[in-house]
């Protein structure tokens, strides 16, 4: 795939560039905070080659594309003209007002995204440090140790300077301003002046003691101050004395507030927040692991687990242990395993492989691909996640298993950082994510996507019994003609025409399944709308998978969760493996009884095998009754 072609279709349809207000990446996703999200264009987002999904949380607007995202996003920046840093954060899309609790996920992921290669580097490195240390294969007395446990250390001991950098970026402040910020408070003479026992005064106002080395909720709060002085001070000083006036007097008012007031709220605040998860899981761990481990993969979802890295690294850095980054493997190893479930259960053959392969990628940590492309597709493997990564999340919890440092994704590639003395646990705990969820997701199973028939496979229709029926048989041809013919599809159901864009559900709106059209039906009948076979027949008889003789293949989708009915108000006409022409009766539904059971019955008509087709012509109608065209594919 060409990342240069998929950078500038991504700039493209989020609106161009004057519609970006800021873009960064995570491992998986291009975030941008966009100036106005109405702009970009997600339907044809989601189905552009190369993405994987779209999403819209905590005000971002959030491009999935999976291992390659680095590669796209120095592609997209290069395909700018200005860097994305060069343009002010701070703004609201369109002048409008955030959801609070938005703003706070989007402020602290959009701090914490940027610093994430730092934080990790360093971390993998402490806990490879660790490992060498306890096989004995490397001395703590030795200079090699004492230099490798620098580079492991140094990112967190001075993460004020680092995160005094990002939120100032964030906020779009001067990102050095917030660097001085945070250095200031690190210097050696304030690190030792600030000592506990010592009486220490500013201006005649006492500044108490604390302590800043791998601190994280005061530079946050200092910054944000910082970033309204910084701007108050501009608006008031004459252009020729910015430089000078500007810097001086921010770092004169806040690194002295920062001391005096702030430092010492933001270290009560930040040790509440770590003494209260470790109160939770000391003193409800089964209970707290079920709950957490559970919600997990929900929290990502929403962006909210964003809101835990705080917590995180202030955990690691005043205690040496953190409670939730297990918890988080645990969610991550559920995923990968109902992903695999899926493989081991579906039939069909590409989703087998699909699901294969996320699964794996899932086991490393990246399990956007998995949980997004496969689980939450087909939804009851999701459900499974939820509760392998709950049952696994209680295990590790009940035996307080613990992270010893933070690097590396939440996966394989993350072990180094359960190295300790409940490693054992840990494994244990990624054995019962992955086996318990794929084993559930093999046992409730999902709505399988039918393995298309080859048209070769196909043996010649039925003579047709309706002059509709001549009309399509008319296109068929020899099996052995290779090149796909145009195919058109009759009327299944009397009704009315909507687009797959009202359809209630994504697969069908977003045309992932396929295209056509939907009918709201006003009787409850579906015939054969093409002349071929029956390949598949859902259990609940809502959904009929179909191939013409010209080979395209087609779904009936009857109403949207009707699975849940588990076949009532559903009759079977036909069997799969039944030859059909235009007109043959397949299904016998009662619509109102469905509707009053609470569900839509408006009825997705699509080609699966798009691939095969350059598009879909309309029949133009708006009301349509049984075998009248409703659509063509085009070859």
């Amino acid at each position: 795939m060409d990342k240069q072609q998929l950078s500038k279709d991504i700039l493209k349809l989020v609106g161009g560039e004057e519609n970006i207000d800021q873009v960064t990446h995570c491992m998986t996703r291009l975030r941008f905070n966009l100036n106005d999200n109405k702009k970009a264009d997600k339907a044809t987002l989601k189905n552009t080659p190369g993405v994987m999904g779209v999403m819209e949380n905590g005000g971002q607007f959030q491009v999935i594309i999976g291992n390659d995202v680095p590669v796209v996003y120095n592609a997209l920046v290069g395909n700018m003209s200005k860097s994305p840093d060069a343009k002010p954060a701070a703004s609201t899309q369109s002048g409008k007002k955030k959801n609070p609790l938005s703003a706070v996920f989007d402020f602290i992921s959009g701090v914490f995204t940027p610093i994430l290669p730092a934080i990790t580097g360093a971390g993998m490195l402490k806990g490879i440090v660790a490992l060498l240390l306890t096989f004995g294969w490397i001395d703590a007395t030795s200079s090699t140790y004492i230099i490798l446990s620098a580079i492991g250390d140094g990112a967190f001991y001075f993460l004020p300077i680092i995160l005094g950098i990002s939120t100032a970026r964030k906020l779009g402040s001067n990102m050095y301003i917030g660097a001085a910020i945070g250095a200031s408070v690190m210097h050696p003479t304030i690190t030792a002046l600030l000592a506990p026992g010592e009486n220490v005064s500013f201006i005649g106002l006492p500044v108490v003691a604390a302590t800043y080395a791998s601190s994280v909720i005061p530079i946050l709060i200092a910054i944000w101050l910082a970033s309204y002085v910084e701007k108050a001070i501009d608006k008031v000083t004459h252009a020729s004395l910015k430089l000078i006036v500007v810097p001086t007097v921010t770092l004169l008012i806040i690194v002295p507030v920062m001391m005096i007031a702030v430092g010492p709220l933001g270290v009560i605040i930040g040790n509440g927040l770590t003494d209260g998860i470790n109160w939770l899981f000391n003193n409800a761990g089964l209970f707290a692991g079920l709950l957490v481990g559970g919600a997990f993969s929900l929290l990502i979802i929403t962006g909210m687990h964003y809101a835990l890295v705080p917590i995180m690294i202030g955990s690691i850095a005043t205690l040496g242990y953190d409670y939730l980054i297990p918890l988080m493997m645990m969610a991550n190893f559920a995923q990968a395993g109902s992903a695999l479930g899926v493989s081991l259960k579906s039939k069909n053959k590409q989703i087998k492989s699909l699901s294969a392969s996320t699964g794996v990628t899932a086991l490393m940590g990246i399990t956007e691909p998995a949980m997004y492309g496969v689980n939450m597709r087909f939804k009851k493997p999701f459900v499974a996640a939820l509760i392998g990564a709950a049952i696994s999340g209680a295990f590790v919890s009940f035996f307080q298993t613990k992270a010893y440092v933070i690097g590396g994704l939440a996966g394989l590639s993350g072990i180094p950082m359960i190295i300790g003395p409940t490693f054992v646990y840990a494994l244990i705990g990624i054995i019962v994510a992955v086996v318990v969820s794929a084993v559930l997701t093999y046992i409730i199973g999902f709505e399988d996507v039918p393995e298309a028939v080859p048209a070769a496979a196909a043996t010649p229709a039925a003579e047709p019994t309706t002059p509709a029926a001549t009309t399509s048989a008319s296109a068929v041809t020899a099996v052995e003609e290779t090149k796909a013919l145009d195919q058109d599809v009759f009327s299944p159901i009397t009704g009315e025409v909507k687009s797959l864009s009202e359809v209630p559900d994504p697969a069908f709106s977003e045309e992932i399944m396929g295209k056509g059209f939907a009918i709201q039906p006003s009787e409850g009948r579906v015939v054969s709308p093409i002349n071929g076979t029956v390949f598949s027949l859902s259990k609940s008889g809502h959904a009929i998978g179909l191939v013409s003789d010209d080979g395209a293949e087609m779904l009936i989708h009857i109403g949207i969760d009707t699975v849940k009915l588990k076949g009532q108000f559903f009759s079977p006409k036909v069997q799969a493996g039944a030859k059909v022409a235009v007109g043959d009766v397949l299904m016998e539904f009662d619509r109102e009884e469905i509707e009053k059971a609470g569900y839509t019955t408006i009825t997705p008509v699509i080609i699966t095998n798009m691939h095969q087709y350059h598009s879909i012509e309309s029949a133009g109608r708006t009301t349509i009754k049984e075998k009248e065209l409703l659509f063509t594919a085009k070859a």
